[in-house]
């Protein structure tokens, strides 16, 4: 159990939790919801011991072991199945321990460890390790490949199977979808379901938290209450209790009002039965949904774009790839006005790489590509949230796009995005990844493309911020398509489905759910060929050449990285070093002038030294991601 008494939480003067009282209990499976900065993830850190309560009390069982998933990995030499062995500490105390004692050849206390190790199952580490990954969207070969070799996306994986292999008591997790495709987010959903300890979960993905959780612990305004059921049944009691408030009432009839006529376009158009009637229940529900987010600080519409050519974009026999090695083949393809298209497939199938063809990103091998004379694209991706500039404010950033637009407009555009009063004017630098995604999609919105092409665009985002995405995106009239684990999302916004899958794209006859159980399916084939030690003795040569030639393009990327490593290093000593300088206030009397002038220019040569060898790096990393997703 979990026993929170008269309990109060500060970070520095701003106070989190105030007088919480609750207990959770052995076995149950919490979700941890409430705005991003109310305390979620402080209240990790007092349970890990890593923050002590203001006053009150937070106990919990002696000896209770947590698992939690580490933020950072280090760049280390160890293959990646050790490294997650290494979260079952109990067994490599023990290993450590059976080769001491065979050392001293003490024969009777090698016995009783090996019996030790016997009873906690630990002779079948590996074999659970490889469960772990392989269930997470490692292959069997990325298995033996050093740590180091993986990008930070992959490495943030390989933490949270090492937490996954801690046979713990307290499983603390913290946005664990953030770094996984849809189908590893299937998988987990099915591995926390059975697991058999406790369960606290921070997660801004609703279908995850539907399919997983027994209670909801929601934060807001310093108080701390513990729901019963999932995350909709939360939804529902809260809407309840706003739907009281008056200043709620006129908001929540119009967002009703607005779903009830989306619904109903939508039956008017459906062509797929099965996947209709999905969608019509999804958005039904969403009327409830709707009641218990009438209080979101974001408020944002796509606007009607300029020109709405029928006919966008057509590939014709198109092949996309990287240095000549094919991911799509003969995909013809045709976006007309109105599309609505979710992509689907498995981790590596090309779903990214079909995006990036369709914005350009990245040229046809072969085949034809048309676009429509007034084809304007908003294209949305992580790695854009890096291209921000740092120096420059939100409001700077859209004042670019539009130079003759009053201040006080722009500001109100920005509002419906929460960035409000200071925060609008301040420099992008310091603001969290949340921040810079709603940064980055207010200036997609501002553009009004005719199409939207969205890669992965819930990453970051919080409950209320994606709840704002999809009603915005339910009345765009342009065509979209979009890459997404968040399956709310996909539901509540596209009408056609797309399956990627051995090189092909193909229309999917069917609903997520139908997907689910696909992907299921694919999952326990590949686990009987893997254990099968018969099947694909044929291929064996191929996979050594496929692996030989992913050696050949990876080793030059690693040897870039790694000079790209020392030399950020370095650029980051430097600029401690000038700011230090810079702190000196008699740097600033008369008599220095010439000397702070200096100062001030070595230190722009360095941000701006530094800010390109980070681009570098991370262009380099996103390569290597690409290339180990193709293995």
């Amino acid at each position: 159990m979990l026993n929170f008494k008269n309990l109060s939480l500060r970070r520095s003067t701003r106070e989190l939790l105030r007088n919480v009282n609750c207990t959770i209990h052995q076995g149950q499976k919490v979700g941890i919801t409430g705005a991003n900065g109310t305390g979620k993830s402080s209240l990790f850190a007092l349970i890990r011991n890593e923050l002590q309560a203001d006053s009150g009390d937070f106990s919990l069982p002696p000896k209770t072991i947590i698992a939690h998933v580490a933020q950072e990995v280090s760049a280390v030499d160890a293959p990646a199945v050790e490294y997650v062995m290494d979260g079952d500490i109990e067994m490599r105390s023990l290993e450590k321990q059976i080769t001491l004692a065979e050392q001293q050849d003490a024969g009777e206390r090698v016995a009783t460890l090996y019996m030790q190790m016997e009873s906690i199952d630990g002779y079948r580490a590996s074999s659970r390790a490889s469960v772990l990954m392989h269930g997470l969207g490692f292959t069997t070969e990325q298995e033996k490949n050093p740590v180091r070799s993986f990008s930070g996306g992959w490495r943030m994986r390989l933490n949270l199977a090492q937490a996954l292999m801690c046979r713990s008591d307290l499983l603390l997790l913290d946005e664990p979808t953030n770094h996984l495709d849809l189908e590893a987010v299937i998988w987990l959903e099915d591995w926390l379901h059975s697991y058999q300890g406790t369960l606290l979960l921070i997660s801004h993905d609703r279908d995850f938290l539907d399919k997983i959780t027994t209670n909801i612990a929601h934060i807001e305004q310093t108080e701390l209450t513990l729901y019963t059921g999932n995350y909709t049944a939360f939804e529902v009691r809260r809407a309840e209790k706003l739907a009281n408030q008056q200043s709620a009432f006129e908001k929540q009839q119009r967002e009703r009002a607005h779903m009830q006529d989306f619904v109903r376009r939508f039956k008017a158009k459906a062509s797929k039965a099965s996947q209709a009637q999905s969608r019509v229940k999804a958005l039904e529900r969403m009327e409830l949904i709707a009641q218990a987010h009438v209080d979101s600080p974001f408020d944002f519409e796509f606007k009607q774009p300029n020109k709405m050519p029928d006919m966008l974009l057509k590939l014709e026999h198109i092949a996309a790839g990287y240095n000549e090695t094919r991911l799509l083949d003969n995909v013809d393809l045709v976006i007309t006005a109105g599309d609505r298209i979710g992509l689907l497939g498995h981790n590596g199938a090309g779903k990214s790489t079909l995006i990036k063809l369709l914005a350009g990103e990245l040229p046809p091998l072969n085949g034809e590509r048309i676009d429509a004379k007034d084809l304007k694209i908003g294209y949305f991706a992580q790695h854009q949230l890096e291209q921000l500039d740092s120096q420059a404010s939100p409001l700077l950033h859209i004042q670019r796009l539009d130079p003759r637009a009053t201040e006080q407009s722009l500001r109100s555009f920005l509002g419906g995005f929460a960035f409000i009063g200071d925060m609008a004017t301040s420099p992008v630098a310091p603001m969290s990844g949340g921040e810079k995604a709603r940064l980055v999609l207010a200036i997609l919105v501002y553009q009004k493309p005719n199409l939207l092409l969205l890669d992965e665009p819930t990453n970051h985002l919080d409950l209320e911020m994606r709840h704002a995405l999809s009603v915005a995106l339910q009345d765009y009239v342009g065509a979209m398509i979009i890459v997404s684990h968040d399956r709310h999302l996909l539901r509540t916004v596209t009408d056609t489905l797309l399956l990627v899958d051995t090189g092909k794209v193909t229309p999917f006859n069917g609903d997520l759910e139908d997907y689910r159980q696909w992907v299921k399916e694919s999952l326990k084939e590949n686990s009987n060929n893997t254990s099968n030690p018969t099947n694909g003795l044929s291929n064996k040569k191929q996979q050594r050449q496929d692996a030989a030639e992913k050696r050949k393009l990876l080793q030059p990327l690693r040897n870039k990285l790694q000079t790209l490593e020392k030399q950020i290093d370095k650029l980051n000593h430097e600029k401690e070093v000038i700011q230090t300088k810079l702190a000196d206030s008699t740097l600033y009397n008369d008599s220095n002038k010439l000397q702070l002038k200096t100062f001030l220019m070595q230190q722009t040569t360095v941000a701006q030294a530094l800010e390109k060898a980070e681009e570098n790096w991370l262009a380099i990393s996103e390569k290597m991601e690409e290339l180990q997703q193709e293995a």
